[in-house]
């Protein structure tokens, strides 16, 4: 028995159904298409490309920048890698039981 060069396969479209089917990627421009966001849109789309980011905690974060000598602060690293916390973990709590001990909420 001869086989066809060409072998069908499952679930193939006949030449007609492709060509109907793809008849809009022939197109040379789609620009006519297109059209500005609307304000709902919009914002949707700000959802969508935003990036997750930090989860917020009480009222939000302030990033600061503090200097502390090198020797305290490899000693409060390795505290806070025994401990299982982040050093802004650490220096949190610390700054909680100050405020704590001094009867400041």
């Amino acid at each position: 028995m001869k086989q066809s060069s060409t072998k069908r396969i499952r679930g193939a479209r006949s030449s007609d159904e492709l060509a109907r089917l793809t008849a809009e990627f022939d197109r040379e421009s789609v620009i006519d298409e297109f059209h500005a966001l609307s304000p709902a849109s919009r914002r949707r789309w700000g959802d969508v490309k935003r990036k997750p980011g930090r989860p917020r905690k009480g009222q939000g974060v302030k990033v600061i920048s503090v200097s502390v000598e090198r020797a305290l602060l490899a000693r409060s690293d390795a505290l806070a890698r025994r401990m299982g916390v982040t050093r802004a973990g650490l220096i949190e709590r610390g700054l909680k039981a100050v405020l704590a001990a001094q009867g400041e909420r």
